[in-house]
């Protein structure tokens, strides 16, 4: 009897944790953070954009696609993200993969966002920054070295995505 409550108690953890690790994913670290790689690329207006643009800045970049599902569910989220993290001094662009601008306009007529959107129609950046699955989100900071990713969806406004970020600005 003992064991079998043993085993159910675990079992409950286990779920319990998988439960609020599915909702709240966190970043993963990349271990050693590797220099990110440049880009520039055309926004939705036209205007050229590059990862030089950001230097001394910490910058999310945040890569999808208007197919994707998950894509679309998070980006009310980025941009709440976008504006809280805007306050630190830190910037948030999303690169659109391989879709044409007529597309991505469309959707950004449904869905307006409060940051940089980037065309990359030919998913060159998105195959140099290994965005081979989406979403998947970097965080870059201040050197220009990816230290942070996030592969599929989240939440981006949960204070526990957003605080690492923001201190990767804070003087040290």
């Amino acid at each position: 009897m003992n064991a079998l409550k043993v085993f159910f108690t675990l079992l409950l953890g286990l779920l319990l944790t998988a439960g609020s690790a599915s909702a709240a994913r966190l970043l993963t670290p990349v271990d050693p953070p590797t220099e990110a790689p440049a880009f520039t690329l055309q926004d939705t207006g036209g205007n050229r954009i590059s990862l030089a643009d950001y230097r001394g800045k910490v910058l999310v970049v945040n890569f999808w696609a208007t197919w994707c599902p998950p894509c679309r569910r998070e980006m009310p989220s980025l941009n709440r993200a976008a504006a809280w993290l805007k306050k630190y001094d830190v910037a948030l662009i999303a690169i659109n993969s391989g879709e044409r601008a007529d597309k991505v306009k469309k959707f950004l007529q449904e869905q307006p966002l409060d940051f940089p959107v980037l065309l990359d129609p030919d998913s060159t950046v998105s195959t140099q920054w290994k965005a081979t699955r989406l979403p998947i989100t970097y965080v870059v900071d201040p050197q220009g070295r990816l230290v942070y990713r996030a592969l599929g969806s989240r939440e981006w406004d949960a204070p526990e995505l957003l605080v690492p970020i923001r201190g990767l600005g804070l003087p040290r």
